[in-house]
């Protein structure tokens, strides 16, 4: 006589089944297996097993849940390929996320380059409007100055310059000079001929000026200033900032 499993109940026979009993009971048990595993049958590709319910052999096929890769805070769901999705690892404080054809997943995070790639990173400004008066051959301060840190070492400097009021006095070849300093190094004169006339007498311009990108190739504080001089002594005499006006110096940080 047939008997039972004792999980799911399949109709089995004994070994005292006559031929035919046991024959049925076989038949009994295939077609009972057959439809228990009925959810086994095949998926498509990429799915994968799970439970449909808390019934003993009760399976269905599932497209992957992307949620049960991301196992840390900050993790990210890519994919490696078509349908195929995969975890990128949080990177590191102050990196960004960047688009790399080369890493598995198509992204990786890369740390910013320092200075910004060519922006202004910050930007320092003074002004001087004190008659200062020179009657001698060597380079004095002009009172212009302003200091700035840079960020970066591998930064530039932009230095805008505007002096205002240069003036000679007295000589027929007296002219002013005025030069543009970091530290105490020049690192350009930009006004040779300030106020000639090739006449004696006294002669002015309203301002010489220039723009200098400079390498200072530091990130300690760095003073850049103005000097002038007279290319004549005896008697003659240059100024800047004559009659008040305002002298500006503007230093943008550029980044590399």
């Amino acid at each position: 006589m047939a008997t039972t499993t004792p999980n799911f109940g399949w109709s089995v026979p004994t070994s005292s089944d006559l031929v035919k009993n046991g024959a049925t009971a076989i038949e009994t048990l295939g077609d009972s297996i057959d439809a228990s595993l009925v959810d086994l049958k095949g998926g498509t590709t990429g799915q994968v097993l799970a439970k449909a319910s808390n019934t003993d052999m009760d399976f269905t096929w599932s497209a992957i849940d992307p949620l049960v890769i991301l196992d840390a805070k900050g993790d990210l769901i890519t994919a490696t390929a078509a349908d195929t999705p995969a975890r990128l690892a949080v990177g590191t404080n102050g990196q960004v996320l960047t688009a790399d054809s080369t890493a598995a997943t198509g992204l990786k995070w890369a740390t910013p380059s320092a200075g910004g790639g060519g922006k202004v990173l910050q930007v320092v400004s003074a002004t001087y409007g004190t008659q200062t008066i020179n009657s001698t051959t060597s380079y004095a301060d002009t009172g212009l100055t302003a200091t700035i840190t840079p960020s970066s070492a591998t930064s530039k400097i932009l230095c805008l310059v505007s002096q205002a009021g240069v003036f000679k006095t007295a000589g027929n070849d007296n002219y002013c000079h005025v030069q543009l300093l970091r530290g105490g190094s020049s690192i350009i004169e930009f006004e040779r001929l300030g106020g000639y006339t090739s006449t004696s007498g006294t002669s002015g311009v309203a301002s010489a000026s220039t723009a200098y990108l400079d390498s200072p190739a530091t990130t300690s504080a760095t003073t850049y200033k103005t000097q002038f001089k007279s290319e004549e002594a005896a008697g003659a005499s240059v100024r800047v900032q004559a009659n008040a006006g305002v002298s500006t110096i503007t230093l943008l940080e550029i980044g590399a």
